[in-house]
């Protein structure tokens, strides 16, 4: 399995995101740690045959990463559905490709010191194939997004992350407007899928890619 060295607590890499590592590994997942940009690519790179088809999901960052432009520009078949002008079934059409890709690549609302995985959908197309389907999942995470526990996960996704995302996406939503989550019921809600992924039966599958960054929201 492709990996960067592992550095030693109490140097680059502190004792919290090492920790959170080696809590993955105990659940069967794989975590690795990049200071930047470049060595995001980079490993990538090694984990990602050219000729791959690549599904995704909607990532601020993988958006800010470059790692959508990467793809794109690669020798990949990047299932790509923010080119403009698809309709929404050209789009379902892709979401659908993305359970048979060799990778699916994402980004993910939270990941807690114990090793989980916390996302919430308005859909299910991202967190859809993260659960089954394609043999390798890419998860790429900012060290904003390491959280201590589940319910702080949970708080983080609805109070920060979901309302930022609702007005991105130029939702309608309470939470759009107010900058915070109430609970609502509104038909554009985004917040519908609250699934945590706690392990995997495949050793490696999941690989999470922790960036040196605040990335994402």
């Amino acid at each position: 399995m492709p990996s960067i060295p592992m550095m030693r607590k109490g140097e680059s890499m502190d004792e919290t995101i090492q920790a959170v590592i080696d809590s993955l590994e105990k659940h069967n997942m794989a975590g690795y740690f990049v200071e930047n940009q470049g060595e995001l690519i980079e490993l990538l790179k090694d984990f990602i045959p050219q000729g791959s088809a690549i599904g995704s999901g909607d990532s601020v960052t993988l958006e800010q990463t470059g790692v959508f432009d990467w793809l794109r520009n690669g020798e990949y078949t990047f299932y790509d559905k923010f080119k403009p002008g698809l309709s929404s079934a050209e789009k379902r059409a892709l979401y659908l490709k993305n359970f048979s890709a060799d990778t699916f690549i994402t980004g993910s609302s939270a990941l807690t010191m114990d090793g989980k995985i916390f996302n919430i959908d308005g859909n299910g197309s991202r967190v859809a194939p993260m659960l089954y389907g394609p043999p390798q999942v890419i998860i790429v995470v900012g060290t904003n997004k390491i959280v201590r526990d589940l319910p702080e996960a949970i708080e983080r996704t609805r109070q920060v992350a979901a309302p930022l995302d609702a007005k991105r996406l130029k939702k309608d939503t309470p939470c759009a407007k107010l900058g915070r989550c109430i609970d609502c019921n509104h038909k554009q809600r985004i917040c519908n899928d609250f699934v945590l992924i706690t392990g995997q039966f495949a050793e490696g599958r999941i690989k999470i890619v922790i960036v040196n960054e605040t990335l994402g929201y």
